[in-house]
This record gives C-alpha cells, structure tokens and sequence, in this order.
C-alpha cells in the first residue's frame, strides 16, 4: 500500500512536524514499508489460534510476606534529626 507525498505530509501536518522534502520522502518509502508488511500480516491466517494477553506464562514476581524483628523504637528515633515523646518531629509544613 503506496503513500503519496501529499498523504505524508497530511500525516506530518497532523503530527505537527515540520519535515525537508528528503525526509518527506524517506518517510513515504518508509510507511509504505511498514503499511504492506501489515497487509502482509493481516493475510496470515489466525483463527486457530487463540486470543492471548501474553505468550509467557503469568508468573508472580512478588516476594511472600515473612515476618522479621524489627527494630526497638529507641533505636530507631537515633537516626531522627529531632524527636520528643518517642516520636519523630518535624517542622510544621502548614500555617
């Protein structure tokens, strides 16, 4: 399926592209390209195969929850720049 030059800079208008004329027609040799090997792909017959969201088999990548010590609140408030009443405090952020 051939695009005119006129087709490609439509094309490029709607992109808001601003294109040379060389790469007007690169680009229409190029789409043209791209618009036959998808004709080409539409030819191939699919309709023993089934629709799928994958080709890999779904897998969860999460790691299971195990409960581990944590660390005492003291030590934890050590590496707070200020805390008061076994809290973290901060600079008030609103008026």
């Amino acid at each position: 399926m051939a695009l005119s030059r006129a087709e490609v800079q439509h094309i490029a208008e709607l992109a808001k592209l601003h294109l040379t004329d060389a790469e007007i027609d690169a680009y229409t040799e190029q789409l043209s390209a791209i618009l036959d090997y998808a004709l080409e792909l539409n030819s191939l017959d699919t309709d023993a195969i089934p629709p799928t969201a994958s080709v890999l088999p779904l897998q969860n990548v999460m790691a299971d929850d195990v409960v581990q010590p944590t660390l005492d609140r003291a030590t934890l408030l050590r590496n707070a720049p200020d805390s008061e009443a076994g809290q973290i405090r901060v600079k008030a952020i609103l008026e």
